[in-house]
């Protein structure tokens, strides 16, 4: 089975960036380095050809004027020949052959029509190639042929060299400007993990921090600038919805505490037969929803961290037990355990396993056991029943405020839906996390409080 190359998609703003840069410069250097190559090539070509015509046309003049001398005076390493008709040598140069013309019949017309020819230095008896030009000469009656050669060799070594170190240098190039661009990009990218960041521990903490806007007056600034705003205008909206709950249920305490005192006078008198019995459960969920409702927007609302103590937290545990000495399923702490220290808020996490004795109390078949460890670097409270549990699909769900499953819809035994809403706030003020899991051995559910080892 072939693997897919990953996308780019999945890559790194950075990484992306940096791909799409050395690319574009790869492409731009393999360009401009043929681009340079080549018109080297070609001015060092006809500089070469511009010096050989210019030797031509003085032999030419030469010829024409009737004063070729042979030998033909030449300057530095240059071959002259000069080529009648029947392609007999009739002058050269003294380095030139004076029998074998340079050229053969069909590169002579090459070079008559104006090519410029390459030829094997060794027709000369030198070294490297030559590069040959020729033009006519003489009466149209008896025309020659003027044949001026000069040595190329050093010149293709030299093209050979540069293009050689073009060729291994280009990579090298390219991993220097991908490192330098690598960094750059980290620098210009630098403000947006800052912001990144400052989204994350804003998140995570909760508190109305505002994201860090940096100085310079570019995009980046512009969107801290908007960000901040945005984030103000949520804070607005959550104040005023915390304080519309936090009201809400403060006003309904005192009706339902009348209601409910009024309630058990007519229980206690006899009136009402047993409406009042079966209004008072009503009354005390409704009670029970508006303590809920008050707690969690206090919780919310609170910035100030919570009291940080440190204490065994098997007493506690022993604490919680006790108040469920009578309850429908025996409450107990796992036995051996000794102390065992913890660090938050006694009364915040006495709340938070109340609430989770409550539901295992309530959907337990037989029992409820509690216990506390202490792992390498942690201490984990554990609450389980032997209930129905929680299907794993829905065990993130249940933390959500309001939610309620199936099985637990019932209005007189049921909960408000926020107890487990509530145990995960008050844990994670803290610093600790929950998470519900499979009971061992099953059937039952398994919920572990884990908290950072108090030292």
């Amino acid at each position: 089975m072939r693997t897919r190359a990953p996308s780019l998609r999945r890559l790194s703003l950075r990484a992306r960036l940096l791909l799409i840069g050395v690319a574009g410069v790869a492409v731009a250097l393999a360009l401009g380095s043929a681009a340079l190559y080549g018109v080297l090539v070609v001015t060092v070509n006809h500089t070469i050809d511009a010096e050989a015509r210019a030797s031509a046309a003085d032999v030419v003049a030469l010829v024409d004027s009737g004063r070729l001398s042979s030998p033909i005076p030449v300057a530095g390493a240059q071959v002259v020949q000069v080529v009648d008709g029947s392609g007999r040598v009739v002058s050269a140069s003294v380095n030139a052959d004076r029998l074998t013309p340079l050229l053969r019949p069909a590169e002579l017309r090459q070079a008559l029509a104006g090519q410029t020819t390459e030829v094997p230095g060794a027709r000369a008896g030198v070294n490297g190639p030559l590069r040959v030009v020729a033009v006519r000469a003489g009466p149209a009656a008896t025309p020659v042929s003027v044949v001026v050669a000069l040595q190329v060799g050093d010149v293709t070594q030299s093209q050979r060299v540069l293009l050689r170190t073009l060729v291994l240098t280009y990579p090298l190039l390219l991993l220097v400007l991908a490192a330098i661009a690598w960094r750059v990009i980290g620098s210009a990218l630098r403000p947006v993990e800052e912001l990144r960041a400052g989204a994350e521990r804003i998140s995570g903490s909760g508190h109305d921090e505002r994201l860090p806007v940096p100085a310079s007056a570019d995009e980046i600034h512009a969107l801290a600038l908007t960000l901040n705003t945005m984030l103000d205008r949520l804070d607005a909206a959550r104040e005023r919805q915390r304080g519309f709950v936090a009201d809400a249920a403060h006003e309904l305490r005192s009706p339902l505490a009348s209601m409910r005192t009024q309630l058990e006078v007519a229980e206690r008198l006899g009136e009402g037969g047993e409406l009042p019995a079966e209004l008072l459960v009503d009354v005390a969920r409704l009670t029970r929803l508006v303590e809920d409702l008050l707690l969690l927007a206090r919780v919310d609302s609170s910035v100030a961290p919570p009291q940080q103590d440190a204490f065994d937290v098997v007493a506690l545990l022993t604490e919680v037990a006790d108040r469920y000495a009578g309850s429908r399923v025996p409450v107990s702490v796992a036995p051996g355990a000794g102390p065992v220290p913890v660090r938050g808020d006694r009364e915040e996490l006495r709340r938070a396993l109340t609430n989770l004795v409550d539901n295992a109390v309530r959907h337990a078949r037989s029992r409820v056991l509690l216990a506390a460890t202490a792992p390498a670097g942690a201490t984990v409270l554990t609450v389980t029943d032997d209930g129905p549990g929680i299907p794993e699909a829905l065990r993130e769900n249940v933390f959500e405020r309001f939610t309620r499953l199936d099985d637990a819809r019932d209005r007189d035994a049921g909960g408000t839906g926020l107890g487990l809403a509530i145990v995960r706030e008050l844990v994670r003020r803290s610093g600790g996390t929950v998470r519900l899991l499979d009971a061992d051995p099953p059937p039952g559910l398994r919920v572990e409080v884990r908290f950072p080892h108090a030292r």
